[in-house]
């Protein structure tokens, strides 16, 4: 059966996606927050659990309150994304199950490092489900043979061309997509990564681990037709998806939980230690 997030583990998640969205520059300085009744609408939770999960990011110095302005987004200077140089360009392939936060990794590790964020959703999204329609499928279909057999191969190959193109113009890269397929075949990563290092370039692997009921939290919220079928035979999904996995390549996990450290925080480690192997 579906796990159930409630009481204090709702408010820490309802606190968890807005401070993934504020540091992947969805909600940016000065943006005004929903005012709390229309949270807890949108979010399906009483006042009190809102009003829980701002203090926390208004204690965290993400979120203020402004007379008449209700809560906006703090500016904090500090966040200013820490450009870097690497001495070879490096690709970042971020993996992991649907609303598992792959988007949100990405854009916070594009805005500390300045790579470029190549997310497979944001370049081909309108082409895949233009070209579902014309095959006699609609636009919520990703379970579909139309899709898996004929449609996802291509989609995968755009992503990695714009993954080459910029590494063969020394610009390191975040590929941002589910890997589902790739990320378990070992022959896929050794395939990569040879391709990598032919072009003078580094390969590094993150997969974002995220509970059933933290997943489902976020596509309710997204609310994207690709993900119709998951939410509407969600038991069947999730008993088909195995949320312990685990590449077989060396790899980075982050974890995307209520209890978790934030991201950023796991994205600055993760940094550290690349910088610590140049």
């Amino acid at each position: 059966m579906a796990e159930q997030i409630s009481g204090d583990a709702r408010s820490a998640q309802i606190a968890r996606e807005i401070r993934n969205d504020i540091e992947a520059g969805r909600l940016r300085p000065g943006d005004r927050l929903p005012a709390t009744r229309a949270l807890a609408e949108q979010w399906s939770v009483g006042l009190g659990t809102v009003n829980t999960a701002m203090e926390q990011l208004v204690r965290e110095g993400l979120v203020i309150s402004r007379p008449r302005s209700g809560r906006v987004v703090a500016d904090r200077p500090e966040l200013a994304a820490v450009k870097s140089t690497p001495v070879r360009p490096r690709v970042v392939y971020v993996g992991g199950y649907a609303g598992s936060g792959k988007t949100e990794t990405g854009r916070i590790l594009a805005r500390q490092t300045g790579w470029a964020m190549l997310d497979k959703d944001t370049l081909t999204r309108s082409v895949v489900d233009t070209a579902l329609v014309q095959l006699g499928s609609t636009i919520a279909d990703r379970e579909s043979s139309i899709y898996l057999d004929f449609v996802r191969p291509a989609e995968y190959q755009c992503l990695e061309a714009a993954v080459l193109e910029n590494i063969s113009c020394g610009v390191s890269v975040i590929a941002t997509a589910p890997y589902l397929k790739e990320f378990r075949e070992a022959a896929w990563f050794e395939r990569t990564a040879a391709t990598l290092a032919g072009l003078g370039a580094d390969m590094s692997v993150i997969w974002i681990r995220c509970s059933a009921a933290s997943m489902r939290s976020y596509i309710e919220r997204r609310g994207a037709a690709r993900d119709t079928w998951k939410l509407t035979n969600w038991d069947q999904y999730i008993d088909g998806i195995d949320v312990t996995f685990e590449p077989p390549w060396p790899h980075t996990v982050i974890s995307n939980n209520p209890a978790d450290e934030p991201i950023q925080a796991q994205v600055k480690v993760f940094l550290e230690e690349l910088e610590s192997t140049r």
